[in-house]
């Protein structure tokens, strides 16, 4: 079924505002790098020192894909993935409302990527679908 110009619209602006969160967070990760090495460290996040890159690469990489609509629905569930683990990681101290609203965003992230996943980027990606 072929989705109208202004459901292809709504596809394309959610598509934006997903990527920007994770390219933002890809370069802040790469402008601090020496910084995430360390704080990867303290949450426990296995071998900070080849996970630190991994998770950048996964966030440039995803955040790209999805900017312009290239196989969401290969990169979507990986993004879906790795936004609940990172809250899981992360933000887990439900006590700090900043830390409970972090959750929650990985929380609709992962909503929202699910939905990539089913309908696809939209008409106006790569993929056109």
């Amino acid at each position: 079924m072929q989705n109208s110009p202004a459901v292809n619209l709504v596809l394309l602006f959610a598509r934006i505002c997903v990527a920007i969160l994770f390219l933002v967070a890809a370069y802040n990760k790469i402008k601090g790098y020496n910084f995430f090495l360390g704080y990867f460290g303290k949450l426990g996040i296995p071998m900070p020192a080849i996970s630190t890159p991994i998770i950048i690469a996964i966030e440039l990489l995803g955040g790209l894909a999805m900017l312009v609509g290239f196989k969401v629905r290969v990169f979507g569930p990986i993004l879906a993935l790795f936004s609940i683990v990172a809250g899981l990681y992360a933000h887990t101290n439900f006590a700090d409302v900043n830390h409970l609203n972090h959750f929650l965003k990985n929380i609709g992230l992962f909503g929202t990527i699910a939905l990539f996943y089913a309908t696809g980027a939209g008409a106006y990606s790569v993929d056109k679908d």
